[in-house]
C-alpha cells in the first residue's frame, strides 16, 4: 500500500497522483508540484489515502509544499498574461502561415516558462516561430502539440445531445471507444453521425459500453433463438435495450411481434445439434397443431355422424 493524494491540473481532467510525504491534504485545496512541464500549481481532488500499489503505473513525485494565498494571486495574474501572450502568438502563426490551430498558452508558477499549445494534422517546423518568439518573452518557450480530443475539451462546445461535450463536462480520462462498440449498442454506422467535435468516435460510446454490454447478457441479442408467449421456437430479429423490448419473427410470412424482455426466455443449448433441436421442435410444434385441429374437427362432425348412422339403423 502506498499513500498519495490526487492533483488535477487546469486544462486537464485527468487526475494525477503524488507522494504527500508528511502533508495532509483536503479536498479543494492547492498544492505546488513539479511535473514534466515545469512547476505547477494543481488542486487536490483526492485526499490523502492508500492505493495498491498495482493502481500506481509510475514513479510517484513528492508534493513540494501547500500553496499559499501569494502562489494563488500570482497565478491569476499569470492567466491574464497569458491571455495576451496567446493574441502574439496567434499573430505570429498567421504571418507565418504554419499549418497549426494555437489553442491556448500557461505560464509555470514560478514564471519561468510559457508553454504554448496547438493542433495539427502533421508535424510542423516551427523553428522560426521561436526564433520570433522567445526574443518577445524573454524566458523559455515551449511549443506542445496535443490531440484532436484534448484540443476538443480544452475549446469545449455542445455535443450532438445539446449537451456540454463529455470531455469537457464529465470525463477525467479518455475510453478507448472502436466501431464494435457502437455497432452492439445498435447505433447508425455512419461516421459522421456518430463522431464527435474532435472528428472521432463520441467518448460517450465507451462510456456506456458496460451499461450496453450488461443488458446484452440479461436481454436476447439479434439472432438468438428464443421462446415467447405465442411461439416455443423463434427468432429474435430487433432488440431495444434501452426500452427492454425485443423483436420476435414467429412466421416467416408475418411481421415481427414486440414482447417485453421479460416475457421472452432463451433457448440455451450449448451442444452443437442446436439446429436438429430447433427441426424437432418445430416438427413437434406442428403434430401438436396437427392433434388440436382435428380434435376440434371432431367435436364439430362427430355428433353428426352419429345422429345419421342411428337414423340409418332405425330405417
Amino acid at each position: 500500500m502506498t499513500e498519495i493524494v490526487g492533483i488535477q491540473f487546469k486544462n486537464a481532467g485527468r487526475v494525477y497522483y503524488f507522494s504527500p510525504g508528511s502533508l495532509v491534504f483536503k479536498l479543494g485545496e492547492y498544492a505546488i508540484v513539479e511535473t514534466v512541464r515545469g512547476i505547477e500549481l494543481g488542486k487536490v481532488i483526492i485526499e490523502n489515502r492508500y492505493v495498491d500499489d498495482d493502481e500506481i503505473s509510475y514513479e510517484l513525485k513528492p508534493v513540494i509544499r501547500k500553496a499559499t494565498d501569494y502562489d494563488l494571486k500570482l497565478d491569476k495574474k499569470h492567466e491574464e498574461l497569458a491571455i495576451e501572450s496567446f493574441e502574439i502568438f496567434k499573430n505570429c502563426v498567421s504571418k507565418l502561415n504554419l499549418p497549426m490551430k494555437p489553442l491556448y498558452a500557461e505560464y509555470t508558477i514560478d514564471g519561468s516558462k510559457i508553454i504554448f499549445y496547438y493542433s495539427a494534422d502533421d508535424r510542423v517546423d516551427f523553428r522560426e516561430l521561436l526564433k520570433i518568439l522567445t526574443p518577445n518573452f524573454k524566458l523559455r518557450v515551449e511549443l506542445r502539440q496535443i490531440g484532436p480530443r484534448e484540443a476538443a475539451r480544452i475549446v469545449g462546445g455542445i455535443g450532438s445531445c445539446g449537451r456540454v461535450i463529455c470531455c469537457k463536462s464529465t470525463l477525467n480520462n479518455f475510453d478507448f471507444v472502436t466501431i464494435k462498440m457502437a455497432k452492439e449498442q445498435n447505433m447508425s454506422l455512419n461516421i459522421s453521425k456518430i463522431s464527435g467535435l474532435c472528428g472521432k468516435l463520441m467518448c460517450c460510446i465507451g462510456y456506456e459500453h458496460e451499461l450496453y454490454k450488461a443488458l446484452r447478457e440479461e436481454i436476447p441479442n439479434p439472432g438468438e433463438l428464443v421462446k415467447t408467449p405465442n411461439c416455443p421456437c423463434c427468432k429474435v430479429v430487433d432488440t431495444d435495450y434501452i426500452k427492454q423490448i425485443v423483436s420476435c419473427q414467429e412466421k416467416d410470412d408475418t411481421l415481427p411481434v414486440k414482447y417485453p424482455a421479460k416475457d421472452v426466455e432463451r433457448i440455451v443449448k450449448k451442444d452443437p445439434n442446436i439446429d436438429e433441436r430447433v427441426e424437432q421442435i418445430t416438427e413437434e410444434t406442428a403434430i401438436e397443431e396437427k392433434i388440436e385441429n382435428n380434435e376440434k374437427h371432431k367435436k364439430i362432425y362427430k355428433p353428426f355422424n352419429k345422429d345419421k348412422k342411428k337414423g340409418n339403423k332405425k330405417k
